[in-house]
């Protein structure tokens, strides 16, 4: 992109040359998304989810396994918002599921608020795995 912007700006007149303003555009936006990057590096902080403290409760980590309203069992690991794959089972930690399911114990029923209103889960297993797990 440099070079990109490096190149238009020795084609004359800044001012009416869109591949240079267009090019210092695209800088600030990838500048501006670096130093947002860098922010969140900076307050990343790693949990290892096997040296959880109370791991009879759900808390970010945990790996839980749940069944809904229609009888069927699925398991989800809760995890950072950067991490969340829905094709791996991995939910935000600010997801409506993990929101339900926080704090719970086995056994326990949850109410899970959807767009067609509340159901009821229950909470079958929670096991705790290191990151790598």
């Amino acid at each position: 992109m440099v070079e990109v912007v490096s190149w238009a700006a020795g084609n004359g007149d800044r001012s009416e040359n869109g591949d240079y303003i267009y090019g210092q555009k695209r800088l600030r936006e990838i500048n501006g998304r670096i130093r947002h990057l860098i922010k969140r590096l900076e307050s990343a902080e790693v949990v290892d989810p096997a040296k959880q403290t109370d791991p009879e409760r759900i808390y970010f980590g945990a790996t839980v396994t749940y069944e809904d309203q229609h009888g069927k069992e699925k398991t989800v690991r809760i995890v950072g918002i950067d991490e969340a794959r829905i094709e791996e089972n991995k939910i935000s930690w600010i997801s409506p599921v993990t929101r339900a399911l926080i704090k719970a114990f086995e056994g326990d029923v949850v109410s899970l608020r959807t767009s067609d209103g509340d159901v009821d889960i229950e909470v079958i297993k929670i096991r705790y795995e290191s990151a790598g797990g």
